[in-house]
């Protein structure tokens, strides 16, 4: 069964948890790209995976949300682009398995668009366009771009993906962390009429402020239409600095009790983001199968 198939006549669909938190866990360096450690450290990587696998996810993200070239350069890798996601989708197929699906996940440039920044609308197409190519060639099931502020630069993001890969689907999700709208200031009904127009599988919320944002921008896409296909992965909570970490004071029972009250909704894809572990995801996990 093909993603789409799965996504729209199967149960919910339960997502991975965190990867970065997982990794600084492990040794990560704070600050240091995670994408560093698809080359360096991949068992470590493939180590995440599986425990989300094993934990209940059908759904794993690639570890590539910094995987476009801007975001590489941080670390030297501008010229690795298609290495470091092949390698990353290589880890990710191997823990899936065939029990999960592999998601391509694509993260924000990092950079302003014009007329706020330097970076040109177009130059932003090929650069997503660039990584969704490496991400599709390596045998992804969907491309899953993530976290996004800006329309614009979603935008783009969609079109590099569909220039890449006319034949796989493309699902987005914004962060909601600023009284229910972006840090950009978009807010969930502009978000559902570009998924009108821009012909995604599905569009939702991720990350964001505090699981009640989360939740309020799904409610408000759903009241915009009600047959969008929603997702839902919020953080483990609102992160707190301890000794120069983040931590995260969400349980796995906070968790659980969200995925109930966003499949109320009608949500389709469930998860969770910063902060969260394989306990989260076995979580709910639970309450998707009831």
């Amino acid at each position: 069964m093909d993603f789409l198939t799965r996504l729209r006549n199967g149960p919910p669909l339960v997502a991975d948890g965190a990867m970065g938190t997982m990794l600084i866990a492990a040794g990560l360096a704070p600050g240091q790209p995670t994408e560093q450690w698809v080359l360096e450290h991949p068992e470590a990587v493939l180590a995440v995976h599986r425990a989300y696998v094993e934990a209940g996810a059908e759904l794993i993200l690639t570890c590539t949300f910094g995987g476009t070239r801007p975001r590489l350069s941080r670390a030297g890798l501008e010229g690795r682009v298609a290495e470091v996601n092949r390698r990353a989708v290589e880890l990710a197929r191997e823990a899936a398995a065939g029990r999960a699906f592999v998601a391509g996940d694509i993260g924000p440039l990092g950079e302003l668009l014009a007329p706020l920044g330097k970076r040109t609308y177009t130059e932003a197409v090929d650069l997503f366009a660039e990584q969704a190519a490496a991400l599709a060639e390596a045998g992804v099931d969907v491309l899953y771009i993530e976290t996004m502020a800006a329309l614009e630069e979603a935008k783009a993001a969609v079109e590099g993906a569909r220039r890449a890969a006319p034949h796989l689907p493309i699902t987005l999700t914004f962060s909601f962390d600023t009284h229910g709208r972006t840090n950009m200031g978009v807010r969930p009904e502009q978000v559902v009429r570009a998924a009108r127009e821009w012909g995604l599988a599905a569009i939702g919320a991720n990350c964001g402020a505090t699981l009640e944002m989360t939740e309020g921008a799904l409610r408000k896409m759903r009241e915009a239409d009600p047959e969008v296909v929603l997702i839902a992965k919020p953080n483990a909570g609102l992160p707190r600095m301890e000794g120069g970490r983040a931590v995260y004071d969400a349980t796995p029972e906070m968790m659980a009790e969200f995925a109930t009250r966003v499949l109320s909704l009608g949500v389709r894809i469930v998860g969770a983001c910063c902060g969260s572990t394989p306990d989260h995801i076995r979580a709910i996990a639970r309450v998707v199968s009831g």
